[in-house]
């Protein structure tokens, strides 16, 4: 018998710009919230998420991480987890600042979440089997003080 579970999926169900300004004219300071899902698309197969780490991106930059607690998906079924994320004071390149203040104006603000998660499958007490799971999404949100999500496309490879 040849048993391959399905890997589990990372998408996004909503975010919330709640704020966004640069300093200086080029020093990020910004306050998102993501909801993030976690599907087990498997009938007999558990999932237990031991160790995730979800980062965000404008641009190739790095503005903030955040750590999410462990736990466990049932079969065919679906984990929340709200991600609180603040940036202060972070230093983009001015060409990024320049494109940010653009999309402010324009009311759509590009982001990336990539993720990585400790994933483990329980088929019964007798086969687990362990591995890794590389999240990313490419988001769009409209400008704060009210930024709400507009579009979204979320990959999860292994």
């Amino acid at each position: 018998m040849l048993f391959r579970p399905r890997s589990p999926r990372f998408d996004v169900s909503s975010v919330t710009l709640n704020a966004a300004y640069l300093d200086m004219g080029y020093l990020l300071n910004a306050d998102v919230t993501v909801l993030a899902n976690f599907t087990n698309p498997n009938k007999k197969v558990h999932v237990d998420f031991s160790y995730l780490v979800v980062n965000l991106y404008y641009e190739d930059t790095l503005i903030a991480s955040r750590a999410i607690y462990p736990f466990s998906v049932a079969s065919r079924q679906t984990m929340f987890a709200d991600v609180h994320m603040v940036t202060s004071q972070v230093r983009l390149p001015i060409k990024d600042s320049q494109k940010l203040t653009e999309q402010i104006q324009n009311n759509g603000i590009e982001f990336q979440l990539k993720g990585y998660f400790r994933t483990r499958s329980n088929l019964g007490s007798f086969l687990r089997y362990s591995y890794w799971l590389y999240g990313k999404c490419s988001i769009v949100v409209t400008a704060p003080p009210s930024g709400v999500l507009v579009s979204r496309s979320c990959r999860t490879k292994r």
